[in-house]
């Protein structure tokens, strides 16, 4: 018989999504009749912008005809793609770029997790705490991380405390590290890191041989001036990370799927014997073997989104939800919760009330209140005792789950 890999026992037996689903069907099927009003899961509700339609209704009928067909497509993404992002993603914002140095994906979420195949088990990952939780499953799932223990940690990993009383702002770590998973703006915190914060990350790296695995899925809600956008805002930063973005949040590519990922050329890694090995031949390699290329129309739709009017129709995407975390933060303040975050992503961070558990709270909203969030201990230890709020809901039903926990 067929050996398994027992990394996949040792991981909880539900992803933390799939639990939250299963709580509501059962509710909803008690209760056929429930409003249910869906902040949990960072899923969009608007349409894609016309442009992104119109660029794939045109890349559709291109498949029509002989003469304009495509099949494989370049496993890192086609040229047009590639070049649109470099100039209004990098070039446009004094960042320097190559086109060689990205690669389109069906997504942040994939690239995040697959990234972990091209390096050793014997690397130590700090991750901070709470986090996106495919960072500690894939590495778990690899035999990274170690051994779960009974609080739900794991023994190989290292992680990196966020909460109220370090203002959200993680320490250094006091032991070797080789690789760190950041995300800001933050997923689930909302809460962010400044540049003069940042650099002090990039300096770590640099001092200590370590990759920084940045997502920035988020950027595109940033509203302060001293937030970066990119890490590689930073100086030194192309020497120690890997940045990975996403067109879901920003375009509402959530079910159309596409992201890109960002790997320096000059970015090393050390081999067994010591060798300095580039880490982009080696992405590419993982890719041109594991992936076909992301969809030929789905890339025309993501290009679409530079295009004069995507990028209106994008930035008007923006301002709704924005709009909505506005609407959620001051909701929740006004009646009564602690909050963070919320000013620089589409989430809010909720204390719950006090002598509540982060599953309590959330099985109390859902079955008193009608409202799904997303319960924090989900995202780890630092998590307990907070929910998260989405605010990519519609107008109506932000407004209305606001007014229900007023009462």
């Amino acid at each position: 018989m067929a050996q398994i890999n027992d990394n996949f026992i040792k991981i909880p037996a539900t992803y933390l999504f799939s639990e939250i689903a299963k709580r509501v069907a059962q509710h909803k099927e008690e209760n056929p009749t429930a409003p249910i009003i869906r902040m949990g899961i960072g899923d969009v509700s608007l349409p894609l912008p016309d442009a992104s339609i119109d660029a794939m209704i045109k890349a559709a009928e291109e498949q029509r005809h002989a003469e304009t067909f495509r099949g494989y497509g370049p496993e890192q993404g086609y040229a047009f793609l590639r070049d649109a992002i470099v100039l209004n993603d990098f070039t446009d914002k004094g960042i320097n770029i190559e086109a060689d140095e990205i690669f389109v994906s069906d997504g942040a979420k994939s690239d995040t997790g697959n990234i972990g195949d091209i390096f050793d088990n014997n690397n130590r990952v700090a991750i901070t705490d709470p986090s996106y939780p495919v960072y500690v499953d894939t590495n778990a799932m690899a035999g990274r991380a170690g051994e779960p223990t009974a609080s739900g940690a794991w023994t190989n990993l290292v992680y990196l405390p966020c909460n109220a009383e370090n203002n959200f702002v993680p320490a250094l770590p006091t032991e070797k590290v080789d690789l760190i998973y950041l995300c800001y703006p933050n997923n689930p915190t909302g809460t962010t890191l400044t540049k003069e914060q940042l650099t002090v990350w990039v300096n770590y790296a640099k001092e200590n041989n370590a990759i920084i695995l940045f997502d920035a899925a988020y950027e595109a809600f940033i509203t302060e001036e001293d937030v970066p956008h990119s890490i590689y805002e930073i100086e030194g930063a192309k020497d120690v990370a890997i940045e990975f973005r996403s067109f879901s949040k920003t375009a509402g590519f959530t079910g159309t799927r596409c992201g890109y990922t960002v790997v320096p050329k000059q970015l090393m890694g050390t081999s067994s014997t010591g060798e300095k090995v580039q880490i982009n031949k080696l992405w590419n390699r993982r890719q041109t073997t594991k992936f076909n290329g992301t969809s030929y129309v789905v890339q025309r739709a993501a290009e679409a989104t530079y295009s004069p009017e995507g990028k209106l129709q994008v930035k008007a995407l923006l301002d709704f939800y924005k709009e909505n975390v506005s609407i959620i933060r001051e909701g929740l303040i006004k009646a009564g919760y602690t909050v963070f975050g919320g000013k620089n992503a589409p989430y809010v961070w909720a204390k719950v009330p006090q002598g509540m558990g982060s599953w309590d709270y959330f099985d109390y909203l859902l079955k008193e209140k009608n409202i799904v969030t997303t319960p924090g201990a989900g995202f780890g230890a630092s998590g307990e005792g907070y929910v998260r709020f989405s605010a990519f809901g519609s107008r109506e039903n932000t407004i209305e789950a606001m007014k229900r926990l007023e009462k």
